[in-house]
């Protein structure tokens, strides 16, 4: 008898950067090192965006989560994340950034990496939540969603949001 296991790794990183920059890439090529830097792991999942996923994985349909498609949201909103929510929870403060350039990166080391920059007019306001999307409001399919307090993001700063999706 074989006994069959996976195991879904998530971690989400959030570097923060005094200045205004386009990318992460920027600003470490600018010399500037993040002044904060968060990791979290684990997260929920998202029906809505799980059935997405086999939707491309079985047949031709579908809204895929790449560079063309994803965005990282971001808002205010500390309701606990349910696997039945649709999309950020935050009624006022929310927005979703398209993918930096090169970004998602795939098809190695069994993992999917996102990864989005919030320049210093974007997301000014307590982010307490975070999902990967793949379109840019919450009528999307919305993979995941995190709650956790990451911190005030403030006008002259840049920060960049990533996710990493590992299966084993």
């Amino acid at each position: 008898m074989v006994n069959e296991k996976g195991k879904m790794k998530t971690e989400i990183r959030i570097e923060k950067f005094k200045g205004d920059f386009k990318s992460r890439d920027e600003a470490i090529e600018a010399g500037v090192k993040p002044y904060e830097v968060i990791e979290i792991e684990k997260n929920c999942l998202l029906n809505e965006g799980i059935n997405e996923l086999w939707t491309h994985l079985c047949s031709a349909g579908g809204t895929k989560f790449d560079n063309g498609n994803a965005y990282i949201g971001v808002g205010d909103s500390s309701d606990a994340a349910v696997a039945t929510q649709t999309g950020l929870q935050a009624v006022t403060n929310k927005l979703y950034k398209a993918m930096d350039e090169t970004y998602p990166t795939y098809g190695s080391d069994q993992k999917a990496v996102w990864r989005a920059t919030f320049g210093t007019a974007d997301a000014n306001w307590a982010w307490n939540e975070i999902t990967v999307a793949n379109g840019g409001s919450d009528a999307s399919k919305n993979l995941n969603r995190k709650v956790q307090t990451m911190g005030t993001k403030a006008s002259g700063t840049t920060w960049t949001a990533e996710l990493t999706i590992t299966l084993e």
